[in-house]
Protein backbone atom coordinates (compact mmCIF):
# COMPACT_ATOMS: atom_id res chain seq x y z
CA UNK A 1 0.00 0.00 0.00
CA UNK A 2 1.13 3.14 -1.24
CA UNK A 3 2.33 6.25 1.10
CA UNK A 4 -0.75 8.07 0.22
CA UNK A 5 -3.14 5.48 0.56
CA UNK A 6 -2.29 5.01 3.72
CA UNK A 7 -2.82 8.77 4.40
CA UNK A 8 -6.42 8.71 3.05
CA UNK A 9 -7.27 5.59 4.78
CA UNK A 10 -6.27 7.23 8.24
CA UNK A 11 -8.02 9.96 6.75
CA UNK A 12 -11.36 8.11 6.56
CA UNK A 13 -11.15 5.67 9.47
CA UNK A 14 -10.35 9.03 11.68
CA UNK A 15 -14.12 10.31 9.85
CA UNK A 16 -15.58 6.94 11.20
CA UNK A 17 -14.09 7.42 14.83
CA UNK A 18 -15.61 11.19 14.71
CA UNK A 19 -18.79 9.52 13.57
CA UNK A 20 -19.17 7.08 16.47
CA UNK A 21 -17.77 10.11 18.98
CA UNK A 22 -20.38 12.00 18.02
CA UNK A 23 -23.27 9.32 18.18
CA UNK A 24 -21.84 8.81 21.61
CA UNK A 25 -21.97 12.22 22.51
CA UNK A 26 -25.70 12.32 21.45
CA UNK A 27 -26.27 9.15 24.13
CA UNK A 28 -24.32 10.49 26.83
CA UNK A 29 -26.54 14.34 26.49
CA UNK A 30 -29.83 11.93 26.81
CA UNK A 31 -30.59 12.54 22.57
CA UNK A 32 -31.73 9.50 21.35
CA UNK A 33 -29.95 7.30 18.52
CA UNK A 34 -32.11 7.96 16.06
CA UNK A 35 -31.64 11.72 15.80
CA UNK A 36 -28.14 10.74 16.09
CA UNK A 37 -28.05 8.70 13.21
CA UNK A 38 -29.89 11.11 10.92
CA UNK A 39 -27.14 13.73 11.22
CA UNK A 40 -24.53 11.29 10.67
CA UNK A 41 -26.97 10.44 7.44
CA UNK A 42 -27.12 14.01 6.43
CA UNK A 43 -23.12 13.98 6.55
CA UNK A 44 -22.78 10.98 4.12
CA UNK A 45 -26.01 12.83 1.79
CA UNK A 46 -23.48 15.84 1.21
CA UNK A 47 -20.67 13.78 1.24
CA UNK A 48 -22.33 12.37 -1.58
CA UNK A 49 -23.23 15.15 -3.02
CA UNK A 50 -19.99 16.67 -3.00
CA UNK A 51 -18.35 14.08 -4.17
CA UNK A 52 -20.67 13.66 -7.26
CA UNK A 53 -20.15 17.25 -8.32
CA UNK A 54 -16.70 16.28 -8.12
CA UNK A 55 -17.27 13.31 -10.29
CA UNK A 56 -19.38 15.61 -12.86
CA UNK A 57 -16.07 18.48 -12.86
CA UNK A 58 -14.09 15.65 -13.93
CA UNK A 59 -16.24 13.46 -16.25
CA UNK A 60 -18.39 16.35 -18.07
CA UNK A 61 -16.32 19.63 -17.62
CA UNK A 62 -18.72 21.13 -19.80
CA UNK A 63 -21.97 20.97 -17.53
CA UNK A 64 -19.63 22.96 -14.67
CA UNK A 65 -18.93 25.46 -16.89
CA UNK A 66 -17.97 28.83 -15.40
CA UNK A 67 -18.52 32.37 -16.46
CA UNK A 68 -15.10 34.14 -15.82
CA UNK A 69 -12.30 33.20 -13.41
CA UNK A 70 -13.79 32.90 -9.50
CA UNK A 71 -12.21 30.76 -6.44
CA UNK A 72 -13.82 28.06 -5.31
CA UNK A 73 -14.36 27.29 -1.89
CA UNK A 74 -14.90 23.80 -0.25
CA UNK A 75 -16.06 22.54 2.86
CA UNK A 76 -13.74 19.66 4.85
CA UNK A 77 -15.73 16.80 3.96
CA UNK A 78 -15.39 18.16 0.03
CA UNK A 79 -11.95 18.32 0.62
CA UNK A 80 -11.31 15.10 1.73
CA UNK A 81 -13.67 13.28 -1.01
CA UNK A 82 -12.17 14.95 -3.92
CA UNK A 83 -8.88 13.64 -2.70
CA UNK A 84 -10.26 10.39 -2.12
CA UNK A 85 -11.83 10.62 -6.02
CA UNK A 86 -8.04 11.67 -6.68
CA UNK A 87 -6.87 8.49 -6.46
CA UNK A 88 -9.10 6.68 -8.98
CA UNK A 89 -6.93 6.28 -12.06
CA UNK A 90 -10.12 7.53 -14.37
CA UNK A 91 -10.48 10.66 -12.42
CA UNK A 92 -6.96 11.00 -12.81
CA UNK A 93 -6.22 10.32 -16.31
CA UNK A 94 -9.50 12.77 -17.25
CA UNK A 95 -8.16 15.62 -15.14
CA UNK A 96 -4.87 15.50 -16.83
CA UNK A 97 -5.94 14.81 -20.20
CA UNK A 98 -8.74 18.04 -20.12
CA UNK A 99 -7.14 20.70 -22.29
CA UNK A 100 -9.78 23.85 -21.96
CA UNK A 101 -13.06 24.47 -20.63
CA UNK A 102 -14.83 27.57 -23.46
CA UNK A 103 -15.70 30.64 -21.76
CA UNK A 104 -18.92 31.56 -24.03
CA UNK A 105 -21.68 31.50 -21.83
CA UNK A 106 -22.65 31.17 -18.43
CA UNK A 107 -26.01 28.90 -16.89
CA UNK A 108 -27.15 32.46 -15.74
CA UNK A 109 -26.64 33.32 -19.19
CA UNK A 110 -28.70 30.29 -20.98
CA UNK A 111 -31.82 31.13 -18.33
CA UNK A 112 -31.94 35.00 -19.22
CA UNK A 113 -32.13 33.57 -22.87
CA UNK A 114 -34.90 30.94 -22.03
CA UNK A 115 -36.51 33.69 -19.95
CA UNK A 116 -36.09 36.50 -22.45
CA UNK A 117 -34.81 39.98 -21.26
CA UNK A 118 -35.52 43.96 -22.19
CA UNK A 119 -33.04 46.07 -22.32
CA UNK A 120 -32.85 50.02 -22.10
CA UNK A 121 -30.15 52.01 -24.37
CA UNK A 122 -30.00 54.42 -20.78
CA UNK A 123 -28.72 51.27 -18.86
CA UNK A 124 -25.77 50.93 -21.44
CA UNK A 125 -25.45 55.03 -21.86
CA UNK A 126 -24.49 55.10 -17.61
CA UNK A 127 -22.39 52.20 -17.86
CA UNK A 128 -19.98 53.13 -20.44
CA UNK A 129 -20.18 56.65 -20.12
CA UNK A 130 -20.38 57.73 -23.34
CA UNK A 131 -23.29 59.55 -25.16
CA UNK A 132 -25.57 56.89 -27.03
CA UNK A 133 -25.27 58.45 -30.49
CA UNK A 134 -25.56 55.56 -32.70
CA UNK A 135 -26.44 57.63 -35.66
CA UNK A 136 -23.26 59.61 -35.61
CA UNK A 137 -20.72 57.03 -34.56
CA UNK A 138 -21.62 54.88 -37.32
CA UNK A 139 -21.27 57.70 -39.58
CA UNK A 140 -17.80 58.35 -38.70
CA UNK A 141 -16.75 54.59 -38.81
CA UNK A 142 -17.99 54.76 -42.62
CA UNK A 143 -16.34 57.62 -43.46
CA UNK A 144 -13.06 56.47 -42.14
CA UNK A 145 -13.75 52.66 -44.06
CA UNK A 146 -14.41 54.40 -47.40
CA UNK A 147 -12.78 52.22 -49.90
CA UNK A 148 -14.86 51.86 -52.83
CA UNK A 149 -12.79 52.38 -55.40
CA UNK A 150 -9.75 51.24 -53.54
CA UNK A 151 -11.22 48.34 -53.20
CA UNK A 152 -12.21 47.34 -56.88
CA UNK A 153 -8.44 48.21 -57.76
CA UNK A 154 -6.40 47.29 -54.54
CA UNK A 155 -4.05 44.48 -55.00
CA UNK A 156 -4.46 41.19 -52.96
CA UNK A 157 -1.40 39.32 -50.97
CA UNK A 158 -0.57 35.90 -52.28
CA UNK A 159 0.19 32.93 -50.47
CA UNK A 160 1.47 29.59 -51.69
CA UNK A 161 -0.36 26.59 -50.42
CA UNK A 162 2.05 25.08 -47.82
CA UNK A 163 -0.72 22.58 -46.19
CA UNK A 164 -2.91 20.37 -46.66
CA UNK A 165 -5.59 20.51 -48.95
CA UNK A 166 -9.03 17.91 -48.53
CA UNK A 167 -10.86 16.40 -51.26
CA UNK A 168 -14.38 16.24 -50.95
CA UNK A 169 -14.35 12.47 -50.98
CA UNK A 170 -12.68 12.57 -47.68
CA UNK A 171 -14.89 15.40 -46.52
CA UNK A 172 -18.00 13.59 -47.44
CA UNK A 173 -16.87 11.02 -44.86
CA UNK A 174 -19.38 11.69 -41.93
CA UNK A 175 -16.77 10.04 -39.29
CA UNK A 176 -13.56 11.47 -40.39
CA UNK A 177 -15.11 15.46 -40.83
CA UNK A 178 -16.23 15.31 -37.53
CA UNK A 179 -13.47 13.50 -35.61
CA UNK A 180 -10.81 15.40 -37.87
CA UNK A 181 -12.71 19.10 -37.62
CA UNK A 182 -14.70 19.38 -35.23
CA UNK A 183 -15.38 19.10 -30.91
CA UNK A 184 -18.94 18.86 -30.14
CA UNK A 185 -19.85 19.25 -26.61
CA UNK A 186 -21.64 16.70 -24.47
CA UNK A 187 -24.59 18.67 -24.37
CA UNK A 188 -25.29 18.60 -28.04
CA UNK A 189 -24.72 16.73 -31.16
CA UNK A 190 -25.21 17.12 -34.87
CA UNK A 191 -26.04 14.66 -37.94
CA UNK A 192 -24.81 13.75 -41.19
CA UNK A 193 -28.10 15.41 -42.45
CA UNK A 194 -26.50 19.08 -40.91
CA UNK A 195 -22.72 18.34 -40.76
CA UNK A 196 -23.12 17.78 -44.83
CA UNK A 197 -20.00 18.80 -46.41
CA UNK A 198 -20.87 18.43 -49.90
CA UNK A 199 -23.82 21.53 -48.87
CA UNK A 200 -21.34 23.75 -46.72
CA UNK A 201 -19.13 23.64 -48.99
CA UNK A 202 -21.21 24.66 -51.96
CA UNK A 203 -22.48 27.67 -50.14
CA UNK A 204 -21.40 30.60 -51.77
CA UNK A 205 -19.98 33.06 -49.09
CA UNK A 206 -18.64 35.28 -51.10
CA UNK A 207 -19.41 39.24 -50.12
CA UNK A 208 -21.89 40.12 -52.29
CA UNK A 209 -22.16 43.99 -51.55
CA UNK A 210 -18.72 45.30 -53.65
CA UNK A 211 -20.28 49.34 -54.26
CA UNK A 212 -20.98 50.96 -51.13
CA UNK A 213 -21.56 50.45 -47.78
CA UNK A 214 -20.09 48.67 -44.49
CA UNK A 215 -19.78 44.91 -45.14
CA UNK A 216 -18.25 43.55 -42.32
CA UNK A 217 -19.41 44.24 -38.37
CA UNK A 218 -16.78 43.13 -35.52
CA UNK A 219 -17.39 43.27 -32.20
CA UNK A 220 -16.76 41.85 -28.84
CA UNK A 221 -19.84 40.26 -26.86
CA UNK A 222 -17.29 39.93 -23.58
CA UNK A 223 -14.70 43.01 -24.31
CA UNK A 224 -13.13 42.88 -20.74
CA UNK A 225 -11.41 39.55 -21.73
CA UNK A 226 -7.17 39.80 -21.52
CA UNK A 227 -4.13 38.83 -22.10
CA UNK A 228 -0.85 37.81 -19.86
CA UNK A 229 0.19 41.21 -20.33
CA UNK A 230 -2.53 43.62 -20.47
CA UNK A 231 -2.81 46.49 -18.58
CA UNK A 232 -5.53 47.57 -16.29
CA UNK A 233 -7.63 49.98 -17.92
CA UNK A 234 -5.92 50.00 -20.98
CA UNK A 235 -8.59 48.32 -23.73
CA UNK A 236 -6.28 48.23 -26.02
CA UNK A 237 -4.20 45.44 -24.61
CA UNK A 238 -7.28 43.41 -24.51
CA UNK A 239 -9.57 41.38 -26.97
CA UNK A 240 -10.86 45.27 -27.99
CA UNK A 241 -7.24 46.05 -29.25
CA UNK A 242 -7.07 42.96 -31.02
CA UNK A 243 -10.25 43.55 -32.88
CA UNK A 244 -8.93 47.23 -33.84
CA UNK A 245 -6.19 45.23 -35.91
CA UNK A 246 -8.24 42.76 -37.52
CA UNK A 247 -10.44 45.66 -38.29
CA UNK A 248 -7.14 47.73 -40.16
CA UNK A 249 -6.37 44.60 -41.79
CA UNK A 250 -9.21 43.62 -43.01
CA UNK A 251 -9.56 47.81 -44.48
CA UNK A 252 -6.16 48.62 -44.84
CA UNK A 253 -4.77 45.31 -46.78
CA UNK A 254 -8.03 43.81 -48.09
CA UNK A 255 -10.39 46.54 -49.30
CA UNK A 256 -12.94 46.05 -46.96
CA UNK A 257 -15.25 48.61 -45.43
CA UNK A 258 -15.48 47.63 -41.69
CA UNK A 259 -17.60 48.81 -38.72
CA UNK A 260 -15.80 47.92 -35.27
CA UNK A 261 -17.96 48.43 -32.21
CA UNK A 262 -16.24 48.75 -28.96
CA UNK A 263 -19.48 49.00 -26.63
CA UNK A 264 -19.13 47.31 -23.37
CA UNK A 265 -21.99 44.45 -22.67
CA UNK A 266 -20.10 42.67 -19.86
CA UNK A 267 -19.26 45.18 -17.51
CA UNK A 268 -21.97 46.58 -15.70
CA UNK A 269 -21.91 48.96 -12.46
CA UNK A 270 -17.98 48.93 -12.30
CA UNK A 271 -18.40 45.11 -11.96
CA UNK A 272 -17.55 42.13 -14.76
CA UNK A 273 -20.95 40.64 -15.32
CA UNK A 274 -21.28 38.09 -18.33
CA UNK A 275 -24.45 36.98 -17.06
CA UNK A 276 -26.54 39.26 -19.57
CA UNK A 277 -23.42 40.20 -22.21
CA UNK A 278 -25.24 38.53 -25.15
CA UNK A 279 -28.70 39.86 -24.61
CA UNK A 280 -27.51 43.11 -24.69
CA UNK A 281 -24.91 42.74 -27.39
CA UNK A 282 -27.85 41.37 -29.35
CA UNK A 283 -29.97 44.18 -29.13
CA UNK A 284 -27.34 46.83 -30.19
CA UNK A 285 -25.76 44.93 -32.80
CA UNK A 286 -29.33 44.40 -34.20
CA UNK A 287 -29.86 48.12 -34.03
CA UNK A 288 -26.49 48.74 -35.96
CA UNK A 289 -27.51 45.92 -38.80
CA UNK A 290 -30.99 47.93 -39.50
CA UNK A 291 -29.08 50.93 -39.73
CA UNK A 292 -26.28 49.48 -42.17
CA UNK A 293 -27.87 47.21 -44.29
CA UNK A 294 -24.83 46.05 -46.41
CA UNK A 295 -23.05 44.86 -43.70
CA UNK A 296 -23.07 40.86 -44.71
CA UNK A 297 -20.77 39.49 -42.00
CA UNK A 298 -20.57 39.94 -38.70
CA UNK A 299 -17.89 38.81 -35.93
CA UNK A 300 -18.09 38.42 -32.64
CA UNK A 301 -14.14 38.10 -31.46
CA UNK A 302 -13.55 36.54 -28.19
CA UNK A 303 -10.35 34.88 -26.37
CA UNK A 304 -10.76 31.40 -24.88
CA UNK A 305 -9.99 30.52 -21.26
CA UNK A 306 -7.96 27.48 -20.83
CA UNK A 307 -5.76 26.07 -17.90
CA UNK A 308 -2.88 28.16 -16.84
CA UNK A 309 -0.29 25.58 -17.98
CA UNK A 310 -1.90 25.76 -21.61
CA UNK A 311 0.18 28.51 -23.92
CA UNK A 312 -2.11 28.37 -27.33
CA UNK A 313 0.80 29.05 -29.85
CA UNK A 314 2.23 28.14 -33.04
CA UNK A 315 4.94 29.80 -35.59
CA UNK A 316 3.79 31.95 -38.47
CA UNK A 317 6.30 33.50 -40.93
CA UNK A 318 8.49 33.30 -37.83
CA UNK A 319 6.27 35.09 -35.37
CA UNK A 320 4.84 33.58 -32.11
CA UNK A 321 1.03 33.60 -32.90
CA UNK A 322 -1.81 32.81 -30.96
CA UNK A 323 -4.14 29.28 -32.18
CA UNK A 324 -7.84 30.63 -32.60
CA UNK A 325 -10.88 28.45 -33.17
CA UNK A 326 -13.76 29.13 -34.82
CA UNK A 327 -17.55 28.43 -32.67
CA UNK A 328 -20.81 27.04 -33.62
CA UNK A 329 -24.20 27.20 -31.59
CA UNK A 330 -26.68 24.34 -33.23
CA UNK A 331 -29.79 25.81 -31.23
CA UNK A 332 -29.89 21.99 -30.06
CA UNK A 333 -30.22 19.59 -26.78
CA UNK A 334 -28.90 16.18 -26.81
CA UNK A 335 -32.25 15.85 -24.24
CA UNK A 336 -34.54 17.74 -25.24
CA UNK A 337 -33.76 18.16 -29.18
CA UNK A 338 -34.04 21.45 -31.36
CA UNK A 339 -34.37 24.82 -28.81
CA UNK A 340 -37.56 26.34 -30.20
CA UNK A 341 -37.17 29.79 -28.28
CA UNK A 342 -33.48 30.29 -29.84
CA UNK A 343 -34.03 29.98 -33.75
CA UNK A 344 -31.74 30.29 -35.89
CA UNK A 345 -32.70 30.26 -39.77
CA UNK A 346 -29.18 30.09 -40.59
CA UNK A 347 -27.08 27.42 -38.97
CA UNK A 348 -26.19 25.86 -42.13
CA UNK A 349 -24.23 28.96 -43.19
CA UNK A 350 -22.95 29.51 -40.08
CA UNK A 351 -21.41 25.98 -40.52
CA UNK A 352 -20.29 26.48 -44.10
CA UNK A 353 -18.77 29.57 -43.49
CA UNK A 354 -16.32 28.04 -40.46
CA UNK A 355 -15.71 24.80 -42.52
CA UNK A 356 -14.59 26.92 -45.23
CA UNK A 357 -12.43 29.05 -42.97
CA UNK A 358 -11.17 26.11 -41.14
CA UNK A 359 -9.82 24.57 -44.34
CA UNK A 360 -8.35 28.03 -46.04
CA UNK A 361 -6.30 27.58 -42.29
CA UNK A 362 -5.11 24.20 -42.99
CA UNK A 363 -4.15 24.99 -46.84
CA UNK A 364 -2.45 27.71 -46.19
CA UNK A 365 -1.76 27.70 -42.19
CA UNK A 366 -1.46 24.40 -40.62
CA UNK A 367 -1.16 24.45 -37.11
CA UNK A 368 -3.05 28.07 -36.55
CA UNK A 369 -6.49 27.10 -36.07
CA UNK A 370 -7.69 24.77 -33.64
CA UNK A 371 -10.68 22.36 -34.11
CA UNK A 372 -14.23 23.91 -34.41
CA UNK A 373 -16.11 23.96 -31.57
CA UNK A 374 -19.97 23.17 -31.51
CA UNK A 375 -22.03 23.80 -28.44
CA UNK A 376 -25.66 23.79 -27.91
CA UNK A 377 -27.25 27.32 -27.58
CA UNK A 378 -27.39 30.13 -30.33
CA UNK A 379 -24.29 33.07 -29.36
CA UNK A 380 -26.46 35.60 -31.38
CA UNK A 381 -24.90 33.81 -34.47
CA UNK A 382 -28.84 34.17 -35.99
CA UNK A 383 -28.06 38.00 -36.76
CA UNK A 384 -26.54 37.56 -40.26
CA UNK A 385 -26.36 34.17 -42.58
CA UNK A 386 -22.65 34.76 -42.24
CA UNK A 387 -22.18 35.53 -38.57
CA UNK A 388 -18.72 33.99 -37.24
CA UNK A 389 -17.49 34.01 -33.21
CA UNK A 390 -14.04 33.54 -33.04
CA UNK A 391 -11.55 32.68 -30.12
CA UNK A 392 -8.70 34.10 -30.68
CA UNK A 393 -6.10 32.60 -28.16
CA UNK A 394 -6.38 32.47 -24.46
CA UNK A 395 -5.81 34.51 -21.20
CA UNK A 396 -2.05 32.72 -21.08
CA UNK A 397 -0.99 34.27 -25.00
CA UNK A 398 0.87 37.55 -24.91
CA UNK A 399 -0.87 41.00 -26.99
CA UNK A 400 2.28 40.54 -29.46
CA UNK A 401 0.83 36.59 -29.96
CA UNK A 402 -2.59 37.57 -30.47
CA UNK A 403 -2.08 40.89 -32.51
CA UNK A 404 0.07 37.99 -34.90
CA UNK A 405 -2.99 35.69 -35.13
CA UNK A 406 -4.70 38.83 -36.66
CA UNK A 407 -3.09 38.32 -39.75
CA UNK A 408 -3.75 34.86 -40.99
CA UNK A 409 -6.86 35.28 -39.81
CA UNK A 410 -7.71 38.61 -42.02
CA UNK A 411 -6.03 36.58 -44.70
CA UNK A 412 -8.43 33.59 -44.31
CA UNK A 413 -11.51 35.51 -44.43
CA UNK A 414 -10.73 37.61 -47.24
CA UNK A 415 -9.36 33.82 -48.87
CA UNK A 416 -13.57 33.02 -48.50
CA UNK A 417 -15.32 36.12 -48.69
CA UNK A 418 -13.56 36.74 -52.00
CA UNK A 419 -14.39 33.43 -53.30
CA UNK A 420 -10.63 31.68 -52.84
CA UNK A 421 -12.55 28.79 -51.64
CA UNK A 422 -14.81 27.91 -54.78
CA UNK A 423 -13.95 25.43 -57.19
CA UNK A 424 -14.11 26.63 -60.74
Amino acid sequence: MSRLHRILNGIVWGIIGILGIYILGYGVKGQSFAKAAYACVRVLRNGEGSLTRAAERALYPGFSFLAGDRELSYSLEEFVLRKAVGIFPMYSFLDEKEIYETEIESQATYDILVEGGVHDENEIDERTGEAFDLAERMEEENLKASYEQEQKTLPQPALEAVGVEYTLDQLSDFDFLRNNFYIVENNTDISSEVLNAGRLLEKDMRIQNGDGGPQILIYHTHSQEGFVDSVAGDNSTTIVGVGDYLAELLTNTYGYQVIHNKNVYDFIDGKLDRNRAYALAEEEVQQILDENPSIEVVIDLHRDGVKEGTHLVTEVNGKPTAQFMFFNGLSYSKRNGVIDYLPNPYIEDNLALSLQLKLACEKYYPGVSRKIYLKSLRYNLHLRPKSLLVEAGAQTNTLEEMMNAMEPLAFVLNEVLRGGMIEE
